[in-house]
């Protein structure tokens, strides 16, 4: 109990108090706030019966005469006739003042209290308890086992303790009242605690067998006591699980076709893992790490909502598996991370941020991009293979996780001009960089074709230098993030000047004739003609073979990444491109040769800048005015 002190008006000094609680309202509280899922009940009293299970083995290496001569088993009965759930046990058992500690004193874990006189046992040195018998326990809060009246009106709890020969029945309601009475020893288990449900009217349908079942094996599938299940009064016992948990075997006992069966199970698909991670992370933090990178794309990948798939487990129970264990860019991950020492919150449905989840967190991110980092040193068809379905993925993270940026970068591949169908990493682009080169070139856009082919790129292809062609979404984001590899910035070939004067032109390339004056004051006349539907004009060395085309300003966004943000009514203020035009191209010169004020002219001005915006896969600004101009432009020329 708690206590306060208050001042009392009468004497003026001060008094102690106990608090008072309503238990019936904290019972009701216990059941009703605590837990969002009625499901997980069965999760906590199968729990609590793998906790019993676990303390009598360890007892009975201290006392070997409490041991059982039957094997260690979890038994759930299903009786609909009756709307009655059953859950047996053969652990430990409880005496009658273990039941008044246990089940009559809410928030009272009688395994925390087992584990806080194993602790102190231990720091007195008083039972010589040898390393690896620690018992393996999940109960922390006392809270667990009221969950059953979320789903029953009343619970029977018959118990025996082992190496006694007395037993005991506690009964309750859950409404604020209980009560113990002896038991005879031939209605209680020869050791151990027997819990029976008489489950409400809307909680029948746990005396379904599809439904306990289903729950058994995604909750408790793995706890280290075979759970078996009867199913009606005559029913024949069937094995739901076997106690085994595939993760705490050693990888020598395991083969690929198990570790592909348990990953199919695990993630509800059926092909096989592309890459399989499993080992136990040890030190100052202790946790088992059982992950796969699947071969075939889930179909929900790219769901706006879509999380992470990696399960919680502490002590082989499962925890959840809404926990972000992993970084967004690596949900395509399925797997578990089993935690010994994860603090949870009371409910266990949501853990606590902790120093050891964070711990958790970067080891297993580290170790998954450690993993495929090794898969594409030595098996770099199959790590392209991995790169075709999930690469879209990974390089959300080059955008998203600065601390992992460069090991992200180094993953990353690319299509390119020089690559063909081929992947390309960075190493390799910045291995073939021409001299002079001070940047990694890039475009970004849907089609590869048509980048590949856009006018913007022609200079760069006449001087040999790669272009890495962008063709994901996330590209526009993560490349105009100031990002850099191996002291190299990134800088799209559609934005601000291509500054290409100190790379030579390849051998067999001319190089650029210089512009004449009438180009040059050609450009200048077209600025003023098109006023702000661009924010400059000037001449390109670009271009080699096109006569215009259009990029962003030097501080402006991407062409691109403006597509994209306009898409979703983001379209930056004042936004503008601007039109390059090749000055030593033959349709440039012959317009700069006509009179200014040839209607000619006005109209060849207007329709450089459609042919650009074109080109670049947009329409004319004002498509009518453009199929006038075209129209004039053809009378004229077919005289």
């Amino acid at each position: 109990m708690t206590t306060t002190e208050t001042l009392s008006p009468e004497t003026g000094k001060a008094e102690t108090r106990v608090f008072e609680a309503d238990v019936a309202r904290l019972l009701h509280l216990m059941v009703h706030a605590v837990y969002s899922d009625r499901d997980v009940f069965l999760r906590e009293l199968v729990a609590n019966a793998a906790d019993a299970c676990e303390k009598l083995r360890y007892e009975s290496l201290a006392n070997p005469g409490i041991a059982s001569e039957q094997a260690q088993r979890i038994t759930i009965a299903l009786d609909p006739d009756q709307r009655r759930l059953t859950i047996t046990d053969n652990g430990i058992g409880m005496t009658e003042a273990d039941l008044v500690e246990a089940l009559g004193t809410i928030a009272r874990s009688g395994t925390r209290a087992f584990m806080d006189k194993l602790t102190a046992a231990k720091d007195g040195a008083k039972d010589g308890a040898k390393d690896g018998q620690d018992p393996q326990l999940i109960g922390q809060f006392g809270v667990g086992f009221y969950s059953a009246f979320m789903v029953a009106d009343q619970v029977e709890v018959i118990t025996r303790r082992a190496g006694t020969d007395l037993a005991h029945r506690w009964t309750s309601d859950g409404l604020g009242t209980y009560r113990i009475a002896p038991a005879a020893l031939d209605e209680a288990p020869a050791a151990g605690t027997r819990v029976v449900l008489h489950l409400k009217e809307d909680a029948a349908q746990y005396t379904e067998r599809h439904t306990v079942e289903r729950i058994v094996r995604a909750q408790s599938g793995h706890v280290p006591v075979p759970i078996d299940l009867i199913d009606g009064a005559e029913g024949e016992t069937s094995e739901v699980t076997d106690g085994s948990a595939l993760w705490t075997r050693p990888k020598s006992d395991i083969s690929a076709e198990d570790y592909a069966d348990f990953y199919r199970g695990l993630a509800g698909q059926f092909d096989s893992p592309a890459l399989t991670l499993h080992y136990r992370a040890e030190g100052k933090h202790e946790y088992n790490v059982l992950a796969f990178v699947p071969e075939t794309r889930p179909f929900d990948l790219f769901d706006p909502d879509r999380t992470g798939r990696m399960k919680l487990y502490v002590r082989r129970v499962f925890i959840t598996d809404e926990a972000e264990i992993v970084p967004r860019y690596l949900r395509f991950v399925r797997g578990l991370i089993d935690s010994a020492d994860l603090p949870l919150n009371m409910s266990r449905e949501m853990i606590q941020q902790s120093p050891l989840l964070a711990a958790i967190t970067k080891g297993v991110t580290n170790r998954i991009l450690g993993e495929l980092d090794k898969l594409a040193q030595t098996d770099a068809e199959k790590y392209a293979a991995f790169w075709d379905t999930f690469g879209a993925v990974l390089k959300e993270g080059i955008y998203e996780d600065y601390g992992r940026r460069e090991t992200l970068l180094g993953l990353a591949r690319f299509r390119s001009t020089s690559g063909g169908d081929s992947w390309r990493s960075l190493k390799d682009y910045l291995a073939d960089a021409r001299e002079n080169q001070t940047a990694i070139y890039y475009a970004t856009g849907t089609d590869r074709d048509r980048l590949a082919s856009s006018p913007q790129i022609e200079g760069f292809r006449a001087r040999g230098i790669e272009v890495l062609l962008l063709t994901d979404p996330v590209d526009s984001f993560w490349a105009a993030a100031g990002v850099d590899f191996d002291g190299k910035p990134f800088k799209s070939v559609t934005q601000g000047q291509a500054d290409l004067g100190l790379i030579a032109p390849l051998d067999g390339e001319a190089p650029p004739a210089q512009a004449t004056p009438e180009a040059d004051a050609f450009i200048t006349w077209v600025k003023g003609q098109l006023g702000d539907l661009v924010s400059d004009v000037r001449a390109s060395d670009r271009l080699t073979t096109s006569a215009a085309c259009l990029v962003a300003s030097e501080h402006g966004i991407d062409r691109q990444l403006e597509r994209l943000l306009s898409a979703n009514g983001q379209t930056p203020r004042g936004a503008k491109p601007v039109l390059e035009l090749n000055p030593r191209h033959d349709l440039v010169t012959r317009l700069a040769a006509l009179p200014d004020d040839a209607a000619l002219k006005a109209d060849g001005a207007h329709l450089l800048l459609d042919e650009a915006r074109i080109a670049d896969g947009e329409l004319p600004e004002d498509t009518r005015a453009f199929a006038e101009r075209l129209g004039r432009v053809m009378a004229q020329a077919l005289g």
